[in-house]
């Protein structure tokens, strides 16, 4: 079940839908709270995101042998983002940590943490770890780049280049909302996500995508590390081949009333309606700059300058991944 965060009672808050329910979509004006988090002002309640930690000696050198990223070195403080993958190196589990000095913090896509913990506890065996859902008592809060909000002394931070997410006890969420700034829905935090072009588990990854084909080479997964589950697939794509799709960034026609949902259909454009799919959309959003834009994922050998139709509506490609 959903966290439901007490934010949702603030004045002109309405209620995200899906995945990301538990949290507001926005609270009353879109535009103007993605230009807030752009400027880098306000924050972003993400308090419906699950939350892991690890404990004990062991912590780094055990989630090295396990994840995609090398992080049996990993220093104090410093934020990184890691996958679990499959035997066969699909992506099963996205994970953004950082490790205090005695405990790995790690917020992962609501729902997930579960099936992930149930994972890693399976994975123990005779290593000094010890792992903890802390959903139910911890809430994670976005700031963005640049902000100059407050952060309470002990709690827990992780800096990106895209912002701080900062895991805050759950019972001082509403406290701190009072405090830092304006609020933005997840609807704004989406939007430049998506301007990033910075992929999501679960939006634009499905049962066989593979990390190549999202870009998550270099900043989620490490290729001069050791053994893990999926290595041997990834070492194969590297070294031999080339994934068969690619994420790229649309920018959709904005004559049209509504965005395509994700999961629409792409077609090359001057091929008939009923033409070969090459592609569907995975993340579809209203930017305050760009308008409406989306992120897809497309066969690899697409022309990069080739016009695409999601449906009706027109797209224009920007390279995320190189074919």
């Amino acid at each position: 079940m959903a966290m439901k965060s007490p934010l949702l009672s603030l004045p002109g808050a309405v209620s995200a839908e899906g995945v990301d329910e538990g949290v507001a979509a926005h609270y009353g004006d879109l535009f103007r709270e993605q230009r807030a988090l752009a400027d880098g002002t306000g924050f972003v309640d993400l308090s419906h995101r699950g939350v892991i930690t690890v404990t004990g000696e062991d912590r780094l050198s055990w989630l090295h042998l396990l994840l995609t990223q090398h992080v049996s070195d990993l220093p104090t403080g410093q934020a990184t983002e890691a996958l679990v993958l499959s035997a066969n190196g699909h992506i099963e589990h996205a994970l953004y940590l950082v490790d205090d000095g005695t405990t790995v913090w790690a917020h992962v896509e609501p729902g997930t943490q579960e099936t992930l913990l149930a994972y890693l506890e399976s994975m123990k065996f005779f290593y000094r770890v010890e792992v903890a859902d802390r959903t139910a008592d911890i809430a994670v809060v976005h700031l963005p780049a640049g902000s100059i909000a407050e952060v309470p002394e002990g709690v827990v931070v992780q800096e990106t280049a895209y912002g701080r997410e900062l895991f805050l006890p759950r019972a001082d969420l509403e406290s701190y909302a009072e405090k830092a700034g304006p609020p933005a829905g997840i609807l704004a935090h989406e939007a430049l996500r998506v301007e990033h072009h910075r992929p999501r588990l679960g939006f634009e990854t499905d049962h066989r995508t593979i990390p190549h084909e999202l870009g998550w080479i270099g900043t989620a997964v490490h290729l001069q590390k050791g053994c893990y589950r999926g290595q041997e697939t990834v070492a194969r794509v590297q070294n031999l081949g080339k994934p068969p799709r690619r994420l790229v960034f649309l920018h959709l026609d904005g004559s049209e009333v509504h965005l395509p949902a994700p999961g629409t259909e792409l077609r090359v454009a001057d091929e008939a309606p009923d033409g070969r799919k090459i592609g569907f959309i995975t993340t579809s959003v209203r930017h305050h700059e760009l308008g409406p834009v989306a992120l897809a994922l497309v066969k690899r050998n697409v022309p990069v300058d080739a016009p695409l139709m999601a449906d009706t509506t027109a797209a224009a490609q920007e390279v995320v991944v190189e074919p």
